[in-house]
């Protein structure tokens, strides 16, 4: 099975201090233990960019961005990075117009459209 990792996914495996890494860290064995993927989209590193070096003031890490990059690169080390493209946009199209909203956390997630284009099962949002 293939799974998708979403930016808090991301951000918790990522940083050691943070008080869930360890419960992440125990989920990506035990998938990959069990033959599963996690991967991620261009999404997911835009939005681990921007939470990152935003200010802890305002609910960011407040990393330098060498700090950024360096957290980001091992991320893109270790789950694969999959292509976004013009199937990828359509479908989040068609998630938007059926949410029936203008804004809403789904509305904005692309990295929800990837489905049906890349043939995942399951997402991992934590």
């Amino acid at each position: 099975m293939i799974h998708l990792a979403d930016t808090n996914f991301s951000l918790r495996f990522a940083v050691k201090q943070n008080p869930q890494h360890q419960i992440i860290r125990q989920a990506v064995r035990n998938l990959r233990n069990r033959g599963d993927e996690i991967c991620i989209v261009p999404q997911t590193c835009v939005e681990f960019w921007n939470v990152a070096t935003r200010p802890v003031k305002n609910n960011g890490f407040g990393f330098s961005i060498a700090d950024a990059d360096f957290f980001l690169r091992l991320i893109e080390r270790i789950f694969p990075l999959l292509p976004d493209d013009a199937r990828v946009h359509q479908e989040w199209r068609k998630l938007v117009l059926s949410f029936g909203r203008s804004s809403s956390r789904r509305a904005n997630r692309r990295g929800d459209a990837h489905s049906p284009s890349h043939a995942y099962f399951n997402f991992q949002h934590f």
